[in-house]
């Protein structure tokens, strides 16, 4: 059957904005790491729909703070560690590599110990010998396969998401009461409740997404032209970025409520209200696959393949993050483009990171909590950083006439406060 005269052109299009998708949608894809997973099914699980307003209401606050992120990598041509050297002391830049580096190292062991603990939920193997199986992978693909490869792979990967949003529709919801959890806010003046919001705003808008976005857009155009020469910044590359960024930031967000509903829906409602394990939070995905025989185990299957696919999404993110954010300050060669032996400090910076974040999983700190409790120094360690942004992509010197205008400074200013008044409150609630 011939295609109507209007549906080339429409196909044309539609393909075309699918090619746009680059470090937005990765950086969007790796927000919801199995930190982010456990952290939202621990929520949905302790508060049923108290927080289900969250995702709506981060939205434009996430997808401000990525923009400028995204915008300060394309228009300077450098990561956010690079300007940082270049405009600001010593103090400041060590510090913040010193901030990201072990945020990103405790999250990346937070995340390997979760994908060996959803692997157990398959196969009968030590939970030592898959976090080491798991590690080596991990290395394996980060430092051997090319980036342009790799990107590839990274937004495939972002697929494993699906499985949260298309159970919403299976189960039974109580969608007026969903609407209003959704839009109206929801606030307990609790140490309970203000720890765990401070882990969904910080698994949510994470340090290393700031320094992995901004990198990303610089390889990308690298990718594209020769490295020798910056790109010439135009309205249309900035477009461009804008809508790869928000593309990423709703698809992230839309994950997020959907993980949230489905775990105060299926465990709250249940009674499960302390995810403690692996096989706690995959019972989340049961009503996907109720009427099938055995569906305990499918729905184990689906969790674990979720967990470690975003896992391999996630870490290398973690650690490649780091690794930008250390190359920079020496002024080392950083690019995933590059083979090993022509940048040995990033890759190695890359294998320590993953290395030690692998050997946390052997101090006997449960998994699952530690996601949790790598969600919470998140949101903690991003309210520095979060003010070092505002600063950065308000400064004329750095971004000429692409700097922050009233609208993006009101978003980032406002979810600097936020941030920085959940950490504080949770805090202070500290033994009450």
């Amino acid at each position: 059957m011939p295609l109507e005269p209007d549906a080339k052109p429409k196909r044309r299009k539609y393909w075309r904005f699918l090619t746009l998708l680059g470090p937005g949608l990765t950086t969007g894809a790796a927000d919801d790491d199995p930190s982010g997973i456990a952290t939202y099914s621990q929520t949905g699980a302790q508060f049923g729909y108290g927080q289900l307003w969250t995702a709506l209401y981060m939205l434009p606050f996430m997808a401000a703070v990525q923009e400028a992120c995204a915008r300060i990598g394309l228009v300077s041509g450098k990561g956010i560690a690079a300007v940082v050297k270049e405009h600001y002391s010593k103090t400041v830049l060590y510090s913040v590599v010193i901030l990201v580096v072990v945020a990103n190292t405790i999250n990346i062991g937070a995340d390997i110990g979760a994908m060996a603990s959803a692997a157990e939920l398959l196969i009968p193997v030590p939970f030592v010998v898959l976090t080491l199986l798991i590690t080596a992978s991990i290395l394996i693909l980060e430092i051997f396969t090319n980036y342009k490869v790799y990107s590839k792979i990274l937004k495939w990967l972002a697929l494993a998401l699906l499985a949260y949003p298309i159970t919403v529709f299976i189960v039974h919801e109580p969608w007026l009461t969903v609407l209003k959890a959704t839009v109206v806010p929801h606030f307990e003046f609790s140490f309970a409740f203000l720890f765990i919001i401070t882990g969904v705003l910080g698994t949510t808008i994470s340090p290393y997404m700031f320094f992995w976005e901004a990198s990303q857009e610089v390889e990308e155009q690298q990718e594209k032209h020769d490295q020798n020469i910056k790109t010439p910044i135009t309205p249309n590359l900035i477009h461009r970025m804008r809508l790869d960024n928000n593309a990423g930031m709703i698809i992230s967000e839309i994950t997020t409520w959907s993980i949230l509903l489905v775990a105060a829906t299926v465990l709250h409602q249940s009674g499960v209200k302390d995810v403690k394990t692996a096989a706690d939070a995959a019972k989340a995905l049961e009503p996907l696959v109720h009427s099938f025989p055995n569906a305990g185990f499918l729905a184990k299957l689906i969790f674990s393949i979720g967990i470690i696919g975003l896992g391999f999404l996630a870490v290398p993110v973690l650690s490649g993050s780091a690794a930008y954010a250390v190359s920079e300050a020496f002024n080392w060669k950083a690019s995933l483009n590059l083979k090993l032996k022509h940048a040995h400090g990033f890759y190695g910076v890359i294998t320590i990171a993953t290395i030690i974040g692998l050997i946390i999983n052997f101090v006997g700190i449960d998994p699952v909590k530690a996601l949790v409790y790598a969600a919470v120094l998140n949101g903690v360690a991003a309210v520095p950083l979060l003010f070092l942004i505002i600063k950065i992509s308000r400064n004329e010197k750095v971004m000429g006439k692409y700097k922050s205008g009233p609208l993006s400074s009101f978003l980032l200013w406002f979810t600097f406060i936020a941030m920085g008044a959940a950490a504080v409150a949770m805090f202070f609630t500290i033994g009450h």
